[in-house]
């Protein structure tokens, strides 16, 4: 039975029991363009694709937008959960997603984030569309994994004829989630499924098999579909609408493209297993699959799988070096935003002389990081005219892959510490970007894998070593820090090429002078002064393990202007 509140209590006054006031606590990190408050990107732009400008400040506006950060938290909050039957107990094999998810995935694919590239016919389109990346990946990663694919995999359906039809829907930017079959949607997603249980990034031990079924019509084209039977460790997106694959004929591995809806209507036999219970990436479903008798369309030649599918990987690996460098630079936004909005022993914590020190040196991992991803993005628009770009792409690409990749998760690491206990909370988006941060250098071949193939270009075309050096000493002639740079890494190279053991420090040499050479061309006196004072060749040392131990020559004053050329404005 429930008592009468005594009067005594009611007549207490409600303040005096008041513990505390919340004051002091920073902003959102919200309420800004991502693109027009970005001095490098805005500058990028200017330079190789003014054109894109207003593409760019459109979606750099939906990125600083305070309802498109909520969507991605609800996004990674909810998360995709598989239904592997229906109700009446058919087998479906179907994602089903928070509306959070659909609504990134809208925007995405409006501002043209998976296709610009294969869209414009202006000059730089790549180049164009890796800003756009870059901007992406400070709202959402998960579904940056799609927009992804959905790029590389235009390189795919160029090759085969018979995928016409996929190549035209790839372009498309009305985003659809459905089962229905490609000649009735506006546009696609495109999943890739490579990895198996015993083979990991050594694609040559695929187990799952192809037998040929028949040369069917397929939308106007004749196409060679095989059957499929094995099993696949990791699928990217399992509710897309078709897959880029590998499988053995006899013996050879070959590539493969599967439709989830055949022409019929009916599904194909595409069976997820499970869903990855993921550190990081919560929002984007990954998962294992099993093929049984899958229809799937052969893509070039039998036996020939692994060069046609390094096609699309040099576009995956250029997205994750943007990628990377859009992921540092929404950490230092919201490093920034808390920081210079929330005191400290009197004063905002930026303004404090160490934390300055601290937001400086990560201003300039992170724009030498962005300017050396879009150099390669303006070198892969250029590998069709360009023997230079060509040569310059194929070992700059793998080096910068490995390298901004590696620096995200530090990056992230030194923003969480901006932010104190207040950044370990998942309410913060910077606990999800601190989960998130190690996955791109484990994606699309971890940071050996990367070296390797940095290593494997210069063996197999040498001519790639005379056009890293061919880049980079014109600007040395007139930098003498770098001119000791490049004899460093020409040092590093003779011996790598000879002796695996020095793969990785060769490569880190590489994109070290990539991004020297980028920063003295477009960057500030005092973020080149500061790049060459704190990560140039040993002789320069004065840099420690972490971020914020900048010394030697750096000042405080050039490490202030460093900070806040940095900075977003936010109105």
């Amino acid at each position: 039975m429930n008592k009468p509140v005594p009067a005594s209590i009611l007549e207490v006054p409600a303040d005096r029991y008041v513990t505390h006031e919340v004051r002091n606590q920073a902003t959102p990190a919200s309420g800004f363009n991502a693109f027009t408050a970005d001095a490098v990107a805005r500058a990028a732009i200017a330079r190789e694709a003014p054109w894109a400008a207003t593409r760019c400040a459109a979606l750099g506006a939906a990125v600083g937008d305070e309802a498109t950060q909520e969507l991605a938290r609800l996004a990674n909050r909810h998360l995709p959960e598989l239904k592997t039957h229906d109700r009446f107990g058919n087998r479906i094999d179907w994602v089903d997603f928070h509306p959070s998810w659909h609504a990134l995935m809208a925007l995405a694919w409006k501002h043209e984030v998976p296709n610009l590239s294969w869209r414009t016919t202006e000059k730089g389109g790549h180049y164009a569309r890796a800003v756009l990346t870059y901007l992406w990946n400070q709202v959402e990663q998960g579904t940056a994994c799609p927009t992804g694919m959905a790029y590389a995999s235009y390189a795919g359906f160029t090759v085969e004829p018979s995928l016409a039809i996929w190549a035209e829907k790839s372009k498309g930017t009305v985003y659809e989630f459905s089962r229905r079959e490609v000649a009735e949607k506006p546009s696609v997603v495109i999943g890739y499924a490579m990895t198996e249980k015993q083979g990991g990034s050594d694609l040559r031990q695929t187990q799952t098999t192809a037998r040929f079924s028949h040369v069917g019509d397929y939308h106007g084209a004749p196409a060679h579909w095989y059957e499929l039977t094995g099993h696949k460790w990791f699928c990217s997106v399992p509710q897309s609408d078709g897959f880029f694959t590998l499988a053995k004929v006899d013996g050879g591995v070959t590539c493969f493209f599967l439709p989830r809806t055949l022409p019929d209507g009916s599904f194909n036999r595409f069976f997820v297993q499970r869903l990855k219970d993921k550190a990081g990436n919560r929002s984007n479903a990954s998962s294992e699959v099993e093929f049984a008798g899958t229809l799937a369309i052969r893509v070039g030649e039998e036996a020939h799988g692994i060069r046609e599918i390094l096609t699309h990987s040099h576009l995956t690996r250029l997205d994750f070096a943007i990628g990377s460098a859009g992921l540092m630079r929404q950490a230092l936004t919201l490093a920034q935003v808390h920081t210079t909005t929330r005191n400290a022993f009197g004063t905002p914590i930026a303004e404090r002389p160490m934390m300055t020190n601290v937001l400086a040196d990560m201003a300039v991992e992170v724009e030498a990081a962005t300017l050396m991803a879009l150099r390669i993005a303006k070198a892969t628009d250029g590998m069709g005219d360009s023997e230079h770009e060509r040569l310059l792409a194929r070992v700059a690409t793998p080096a910068a892959k490995y390298f901004n990749c590696s620096r995200a998760a530090t990056i992230a690491n030194e923003a969480l510490q901006c932010h104190g206990g207040n950044g370990f909370i998942e309410e913060n988006p910077m606990a999800r970007l601190f989960r998130e941060s190690p996955l791109n250098s484990v994606w699309e071949g971890t940071a050996n894998m990367m070296c390797m193939d940095v290593r494997r270009a210069m063996l197999r075309m040498p001519q790639t070593i005379d056009a890293l050096l061919d880049e980079v000493r014109p600007v040395a002639t007139q930098e003498p820090r770098l001119a000791t740079m490049v004899r460093h890494t020409e040092r590093l190279i003779r011996g790598a090429v000879d002796d695996e053991f020095l793969a990785r420090s060769m490569s880190d040499a590489v994109a070290r002078i990539l991004q020297a050479a980028e920063l003295v061309r477009y960057s500030t006196p005092e973020v080149v002064d500061m790049f060459f004072a704190t990560r140039a060749a040993s002789e320069f040392g004065a840099w420690g393990a972490h971020y914020g131990t900048m010394a030697g020559s750096v000042t405080q004053a050039a490490a202030r202007k460093v900070m806040e050329r940095s900075m977003v404005a936010r109105g």
